[in-house]
């Protein structure tokens, strides 16, 4: 349900000249920042106001992608649990899905070092944002 266009920067690329693994996990990351805002809108980084901890990632690479052509970074919501949520990315280049994956993030207290529940406001933005995954390429394509 977001969508984000990156560019890939000469950082990005390896020797064979195409896009470094590393790369995606940190642009599906950007990607994530619409729904970090969902919990803390201004974005404040302390142990105060920030509200969600990665716990799992995985990624597929299905296709090389390369220097000079935008990358389009989707991402949506698959599963919301009581204290967590599953997010879904899929990263397109030139017309094609070139790299897909999962992560779990917790809603977390940082000072108390304890997961916590999400709140009902929240909950309620979060579901405007859920599909079902067999739905993926109906919302997208």
């Amino acid at each position: 349900m977001f969508k984000i266009s990156v560019t890939p920067q000469i950082r990005d690329i390896d020797a064979l000249r195409h896009v470094n693994n590393n790369a995606v996990a940190d642009w599906f990351e950007v990607g994530r920042n619409d729904i970090f805002k969902i919990f803390t809108p201004t974005l404040e980084m302390d142990y105060e106001h920030w509200e969600l901890i990665l716990v799992r990632t995985e990624i597929d690479y299905l296709g090389q992608m390369f220097f000079n052509f935008d990358v389009e970074i989707r991402t949506y919501i698959l599963h919301i649990g009581n204290s967590s949520l599953v997010i879904g990315h899929e990263a397109w280049q030139d017309g094609e899905i070139k790299a897909k994956g999962k992560c779990v993030v917790v809603n977390f207290d940082f000072i108390k070092q304890e997961k916590k529940t999400i709140r009902d406001e929240v909950r309620k933005q979060l579901e405007e944002h859920l599909i079902d995954e067999k739905d993926i390429g109906k919302i997208f394509n």
